[in-house]
């Protein structure tokens, strides 16, 4: 057996232009490899798959373990799980990174248990301690703290929230090793089989990567006052983002939330309004510029930005609003 310890990296393809968390944990991936000189790998399972071995290739990956497979086409969990479990029980990785997506949540789940091992689940954070464990950041009690937990055992395993790191930029002139799989002369009966598949319409882009991001607070003032945020965000081309307490007041939905228990949202401009700037909030954000309004001028939110207003949050939001339309216009 190859003595390099191996870092590997479950491919997550299906929805690859707008879910790019299988690139952002190869970039965290590489970084963890880099003081040891562990080998970064990616999983591929499917068929039809030189597309993505290029992709992975050239955003991180040292080697990859690809099995193309008709028999695979549709994501078949039972497969999946068995190829994971199998090659890893072979190979005997140091971990096992699998993005936080529904499909990645129960595969990292059934593997864990066959495997024998523990699984960390939402992870925020990953780092090595000098003795080679795997320092899992996740936030707790309902995200109001952030735990560092550490798995006895090997594989360590843990999955990742979409967003939490930044992917390589493309490298065209990267290579990697392939190592082409066969699978089991017999793959398991699954209990669900895949009829149809039909890709529904989604939002224009997932809060996680937009470039523009408009975030909500309470001092907006209410549900309806909340509502012209969307206005905002898409005369900006943007998504709207909200705090803890705007979706517990069912101002907008978990998906919209920021923060540790929420989404990880990185934009070129983050406009916050009327957002005081809990911690549990701004451990989400990592924005290129921020502008925020608020009128009290002390606000956590009013110090961490670049462009601070001391207004009221809705006024303003209002303001904007016919401002870029009477631009659009003229």
């Amino acid at each position: 057996m190859d003595a390099r310890r191996e870092i590997w990296v479950f491919g997550d393809w299906r929805n690859y232009f707008q879910n790019r968390v299988t690139l952002q944990l190869l970039a965290k991936a590489r970084q963890l490899a880099q003081p040891s000189g562990a080998r970064v790998c990616a999983l591929v399972f499917g068929q039809g798959l030189d597309e993505w071995v290029m992709e992975y290739t050239a955003h991180g990956a040292d080697r990859l373990y690809v099995c193309d497979h008709p028999r695979l086409e549709g994501y078949p969990m039972q497969a999946f799980t068995g190829l994971l479990v199998d090659l890893a029980q072979k190979r005997q990785p140091q971990v096992i990174l699998v993005g936080a997506t529904s499909f990645g949540k129960e595969l990292a789940a059934r593997a864990a248990k066959r495997l024998g091992v523990g699984l960390t689940a939402d992870c925020v954070e990953l780092a090595l301690d000098d003795h080679g464990r795997l320092v899992q950041t996740a936030p707790a009690f309902g995200g109001n703290l952030l735990a560092e937990i550490v798995s006895t055992g090997e594989p360590q395993m843990a999955t990742v929230r979409p967003g939490a790191f930044q992917e390589l930029p493309h490298d065209y002139v990267r290579t990697a090793e392939v190592v082409r799989l066969e699978p089991p002369a017999k793959l398991p009966d699954e209990r669900l089989r895949l009829i149809e598949s039909r890709r529904l319409p989604a939002r224009q882009q997932e809060l996680e990567n937009a470039a523009v991001v408009v975030v909500g607070g309470r001092g907006l003032g209410s549900k309806k006052k909340f509502k012209n945020l969307h206005e905002l965000a898409r005369l900006l081309g943007g998504e709207v983002g909200a705090t803890r307490p705007v979706v517990h007041s069912q101002w907008a939905g978990h998906e919209a939330l920021v923060g540790q228990a929420g989404r990880q949202v990185k934009p070129k401009l983050l406009i916050s309004l009327g957002v005081s700037g809990a911690i549990q909030h701004t451990a989400g954000i990592n924005a290129d510029f921020i502008v925020a309004v608020n009128k009290n001028p002390n606000a956590v939110m009013m110090q961490m930005a670049d462009v601070g207003i001391v207004a009221d949050a809705n006024q303003t939001c209002l303001a904007l609003i016919r401002e870029l339309k009477d631009r659009l216009r003229g």
